[in-house]
């Protein structure tokens, strides 16, 4: 496995995830910081954007999941974009995502942010 990476942070979307009802009906903000593994030893030498993954495709495959179709958890949002970036990327061999719910709304609580990471590589 290569130890290059694509890094994207602070990635600001807004979205309707969550089990509570007023998270899903008047949505709420989410940040999102992704890292993709894939050798960069190609485009580094050929400054060719298509010898590498495009920060656009990988934005946008973030911001289809996170402004698409609501999600109860943060981890089915957090499965969803490991996936997709899988699938479109061949060339990519893990993907490492963090969502991150800012002031969750837990009744009594002060909590700056509540957030999951997963990761992923095709070999398991």
């Amino acid at each position: 496995m290569s130890s290059d990476r694509i890094v994207l942070t602070g990635l600001q979307f807004y979205g309707f995830h969550g089990v509570n009802p007023e998270e899903r009906s008047l949505g709420q903000h989410f940040i999102v910081d992704l890292q993709v593994e894939l050798d960069l030893s190609i485009p580094a030498a050929s400054d060719r954007l298509e010898d590498t993954v495009s920060y656009t495709a990988l934005y946008r495959a973030v911001k289809t999941v996170m402004e698409g179709e609501p999600r109860n958890l943060l981890e089915t949002a957090a499965g969803t974009i490991a996936s997709r970036i899988l699938d479109q990327h061949p060339q990519i061999g893990a993907v490492r995502v963090r969502v991150q719910k800012p002031r969750p709304p837990i009744k009594g609580s002060v909590i700056e942010a509540a957030a999951v990471e997963i990761y992923r590589s095709r070999s398991g």
